[in-house]
């Protein structure tokens, strides 16, 4: 059976997806509709003809797009917002509202004025709301969020609370376009992924060189990788060695030393040497499209927090509305109860039915979460911290668990000398150890690798710098290291690898190098032109915050894991200076995913905090996914849902303190809310309460929702 693909606009929420699903299933001739709400693409199986599936989805209040179009640059909100319809009646219905409240403040002596204004923006900015709740409930036969706002509004206007109901409109109708603007950004995060990739590769034949689009390379074919340039494809390397900078793919903290036979990857960036290499898995099996590919399943897959609210207002209102009728029906007929009020300060059970629907009347409920959680993104905001919607903001108040990248995130992806020592000297870095350090810098001025970077960096600390003119004549030991002449001599600084073999290589100076490895740092040995002097080791520097975050979060209860594509002896490391209740290293992407995955399934569900586009699928997986923001890969960061702007890890536990408050002060709205009215049912069936009493209540439950909802961007308590 024939199948269409088609990219859906407008579609802010996963209940969205699931209207458009059931709507298109309706259509005749369509077999089976599938939308996948984390890439927004809707899948038809059938024989139906595009316009009419294109009818039915702009009927729900949506837009079909072709998926193979390019999409637009990435707006910023107010570009985003004017883009949208519905938005622009969002800013149309604000400005008649604000209009509405400076005549009711200045013009007092013409009160309809301000009323009709303030009904405009009620009509204008609720249209789109209402028509889309109504048009759901006709076509799929259900209630939904939009319906149930539609009504509350109505129903809060038809008492005469047009402010009320004008003030839900316009924060529901914002609230819902921001969340838009959050998932619209998301989901163009894959779509950059692929900027890794080359658009051109050499390819060697028998006759030489041709330059080939990567769309035309094969399996089998034989390309040239020069320096700097990017791995168009996943290959072993036939000939030449080099070292690569995988950490895109694998996440090491260090290039990759490769000699034929080793593996590359499409998207890594090749270093100082020319490699041959053989083409080995077609593109859309390398590991680079994997990736892509599990985020996207990953994001599809994972279920949003609930809208508990929500699902509890779709049978609420319906519910209130049958007891309403029941209440003014059914004792007049059943018990010959009067329908009309009797006498004055008697009620009839049409009034006692009226002011039920009074008092049920979900404003409060309906806006109870959301301006909780709008008040909680915004003063996060203020903290250095994105918080991208509601889902994200409940899920992370919930969490016991996080897992951390390593490379980038708790350290800072750069090497540092750790230790430099001569090989006959007992006290490692003393000042006649620094004799190695300003012959090891002679050397490696002359290149741009991190780790002769850090060389130099911990010769200029230690005043060494100039010790030796920069050497002359310095030549690239692919993967191995450099040499060069200094004043005359042949230095060479190079891994322990080069000298395995050599008979300058001491004992001490291999127990020396051993220990460094062993203890996760690299091991780099100094040749004088006679024998190896000394040794220089480098590790990955920690962020001087990381230890007191991990503290922090174990103090609130948290628990805290390290995932790393890095060896095992550098995680481990890692992971003994910081205290981390686990460690798991040499994963491979999908081996994070499989790790996070079955880290979210305990209770609270778990947060993956990470920075590169190899985090990408893990962040997508996780309960929650937290990128850093100075440091972070755009990919991930736009792939998360959490991102701390400062380049650092500073303001976490702060987040997840807020997002706990949050979650509870959603909690006392709610109970609040529903006792309140709870309390005015029973007093309404009593006869009791008067509808003006009830209007009052209604309007004072959603003062005092909205008041407490606004606490945390107020400032008020500690976060």
């Amino acid at each position: 059976m024939p199948t269409g693909t088609y990219r859906i606009e407008g579609m802010d929420c996963a209940d969205c997806a699931l209207q458009i699903e059931q709507g298109v299933e309706k259509l005749e001739g369509v077999a089976r509709a599938r939308v996948n709400f984390s890439t927004a693409v809707l899948e038809v199986e059938g024989s139906t003809p595009i316009e009419t599936i294109r009818q039915r989805v702009e009927l729900l209040g949506y837009r079909l797009a072709d998926p193979a179009a390019p999409r637009r640059k990435k707006p910023g909100l107010l570009v985003h917002m004017l883009q949208q319809p519905e938005a622009r009646l969002l800013l149309g219905g604000a400005v008649l509202f604000g209009l509405g409240l400076l005549a009711d403040g200045l013009l007092a002596g013409i009160p309809w004025l301000g009323m009709g204004l303030q009904l405009a923006a009620l009509a204008v900015a609720g249209y789109p709301i209402l028509r889309s709740g109504a048009v759901n409930l006709w076509v799929n036969r259900t209630f939904n969020i939009n319906l149930l706002t539609g009504l509350a509004a109505i129903g809060a206007a038809l008492i005469g609370e047009i402010t009320e109901a004008a003030t839900l409109i316009l924060l529901f109708s914002l609230a819902e376009m921001l969340e838009d603007y959050a998932t619209d950004h998301s989901r163009r995060a894959l779509d950059d992924l692929s900027t890794l990739l080359p658009e051109q590769a050499v390819r060697l034949t028998e006759t030489g060189e041709e330059l080939v689009p990567v769309s035309a390379l094969r399996v089998a074919d034989r390309l040239l990788i020069r320096p700097g340039e990017r791995v168009p494809m996943d290959g072993e390397v036939l000939a030449g060695e080099s070292e690569i900078n995988q950490a895109a793919i694998t996440g090491e903290s260090l290039p990759a030393f490769k000699s034929p036979g080793a593996q590359v990857y499409a998207g890594t960036v090749n270093g100082s040497g020319a490699l041959e290499i053989r083409v080995t898995r077609p593109a859309e099996e390398n590991v680079l499209g994997k990736i892509i590919r599990l985020a996207a399943e990953a994001q599809a897959k994972r279920a949003p927090t609930e809208r508990i609210i929500d699902r509890f207002a779709r049978y609420y209102t319906p519910a209130v509305v049958v007891l309403a009728v029941l209440v003014a029906a059914l004792p007049p007929l059943l018990a010959g109860a009067p329908f009309l009020d009797p006498a004055p300060g008697e009620r009839g059970w049409l009034y006692r039915a009226l002011a039920l629907l009074v008092i049920s009347c979900p404003c409060a409920l309906v806006i109870s979460a959301p301006v909780s959680i709008l008040s909680g993104i915004t003063a996060a905001a203020r903290r250095g911290v994105l918080i991208k919607g509601g889902a994200a903001m409940e899920s992370l108040g919930r969490l016991r668990f996080l897992a951390f990248d390593k490379t980038g995130t708790l350290t800072r992806g750069l090497p540092v000398v750790t230790m430099h020592t001569r090989v006959d000297c007992d006290y490692p870095n003393c000042a006649a150890c620094d004799e190695v350090l300003a012959l090891a810098s002679a050397v490696e001025r002359r290149s741009t690798h991190p780790l002769a970077h850090a060389v130099v960096s911990a010769a200029g600390e230690r005043g060494v710098l100039d010790a030796y003119p920069p050497a002359e004549g310095v030549q690239v030991l692919a993967g191995l290291g450099l040499q060069g002449e200094v004043n005359g001599s042949t230095v060479t600084v190079g891994s322990h690898r080069l000298f395995h073999d050599s008979p300058a290589h001491s004992p001490a100076a291999c127990r020396i190098a051993t220990r460094a490895e062993e203890n996760g740092e690299t091991a780099m040995l100094i040749h004088n032109g006679d024998q190896v002097c000394g040794v220089i080791a480098a590790a990955d520097e920690i962020r001087p915050e990381s230890a007191a975050v991990i503290g922090e979060l174990h103090r609130l209860g948290c628990r805290t894991a390290l995932l790393t594509g890095d060896h095992a002896a550098a995680a481990q490391r890692v992971a003994d200076v910081l205290g981390m209740d686990d460690v798991r290293a040499g994963l491979l992407p999908a081996e994070k995913l499989a790790a996070i995955r079955r880290l979210a399934e305990q209770p609270g569900g778990a947060a993956m905090v990470g920075d590169g586009i190899n985090d990408a699928p893990a962040l997508a997986a996780a309960t929650v996914g937290i990128a850093m923001g100075g440091a972070a890969s755009a990919q991930a960061m736009d792939t998360a849902d959490v991102v701390l702007m400062a380049d650092g890890l500073g303001q976490l536990p702060g987040a997840v303190r807020l997002s706990r408050r949050v979650r509870a002060i959603i909690t006392q709205n709610i109970a609040f809310t529903l006792a309140v009215k709870l309390g005015f049912v029973a007093l309404a069936m009593a006869g009791i309460t008067t509808l003006w009493l009830a209007v009052l209540a209604d309007t004072g439950v959603t003062l005092v929702v909205i008041a407490n909802g606004m606490r945390p961007v107020l400032g008020r308590g500690k976060n």
